[in-house]
């Protein structure tokens, strides 16, 4: 017989894409007032390994991470997902209601990265709300690894550096809460 427990809290991340620059700053600052202090922030990365986007958001997209150094419990990311949805329709244009920007928020644990996502598919578990999760990345042998349904650009060197760098962050703040209870 299993005995439940509850689950260790995991490190909010949030990928955000636009081609407004300045956008992309204005919305890690409401995310930073909703979900605490970045404690880690990616290069700004050309996104081009799709076109999906493009035709929403238009073309020169770029990619930024962010990472929060507040521990969320992992029940809490379709909050998190419902709060992105929100923000991305308020920053939206015309009667269409286009994306200026595009947030995916997810989690990183010590031997993973999830990500919240509002569409079903075989490999992804529902949560709740209208939102699925789906582990995009696994960490083995000292860094994240790709799946087969992972996205391209998470299997980029500069992802895998950026989730590799908020993983020892989640390390350390797993072990300083440790030591403080």
């Amino acid at each position: 017989m299993s005995v439940t427990s509850p689950p260790e809290p995991v490190k909010l991340i949030c990928g955000l894409i636009s081609n407004d620059k300045e956008l992309i700053y204005k919305s890690a600052k409401i995310l930073s007032k909703k979900f605490g202090p970045i404690d880690l922030k990616s290069q700004v990365m050309s996104f081009d390994h799709t076109a999906y986007y493009q035709e929403e958001m238009g073309r020169d997209l770029k990619r930024q991470f962010l990472s929060f150094s507040r521990l969320i419990g992992p029940q809490h990311l379709p909050k998190v997902k419902l709060f992105t949805n929100r923000l991305e329709r308020r920053f939206s244009v015309g009667p269409q209601r286009k994306r200026r920007i595009n947030l995916d928020p997810g989690y990183i644990s010590g031997s993973k990265l999830v990500l919240a996502t509002g569409k079903n598919y075989r490999h992804r578990i529902y949560l709740g709300k209208g939102i699925y999760a789906e582990v995009t990345l696994y960490f083995a042998g000292g860094t994240f690894r790709p799946y087969e349904w992972t996205y391209p650009d998470y299997k980029t060197a500069g992802y895998i550096e950026f989730f590799n760098q908020a993983r020892k962050l989640y390390l350390a703040a797993v072990k300083e809460t440790r030591i403080l209870k």
